[in-house]
């Protein structure tokens, strides 16, 4: 699976680490961003490169992170099938994807514990989306996105 991750000058430390993370655990990661916390990066442009990327790659995952977490799920969630979910706990990941089929899994480094962010990315990249009732639900978070009316 691919995995393209971003962050903004904030979350370059967490980022940095989840990316050594991932690759010690084989998956296929493209950092996007930033490469260092010394100047400030705007996280908007970041979250829209990890969106983007996560939309147009089919089976592709991405994860954020910034201070909060709170203006990178806003700016991904307005990329065409980006499903970004802010998660500061491991129950939360693992609903983000079986319940809402998260695509990009945001976190604030602020809020997450310092031994979390391992737990919290195993349980929402092993977590499947377990349809039934959610696959109603996530269908009709797309006719929202494409437009549509809800009745």
């Amino acid at each position: 699976m691919k995995i393209y991750i971003g962050a903004d000058h904030r979350g370059f430390p967490l980022k940095d680490k989840i990316v050594k993370l991932l690759g010690r655990r084989g998956y296929a990661v493209e950092d996007v961003g930033t490469f260092d916390e010394a100047k400030s990066h705007d996280y908007p442009k970041v979250a829209y490169r990890v969106a983007k990327a996560v939309a147009r790659t089919r089976g592709s995952r991405g994860v954020l992170v910034c201070m909060s977490g709170i203006g990178q799920a806003i700016a991904a969630n307005k990329v065409r099938g980006a499903y970004a979910a802010l998660c500061y706990n491991v129950e939360a990941a693992a609903l983000s994807r079986q319940h809402n089929n998260a695509n990009i899994l945001v976190l604030g480094a602020k809020f997450v514990k310092e031994k979390e962010p391992p737990k919290i990315l195993d349980a929402w990249l092993t977590a499947k989306f377990e349809g039934g009732r959610h696959a109603r639900r996530f269908e009709q978070i797309q006719k929202i996105e494409k437009g549509s009316s809800l009745k």
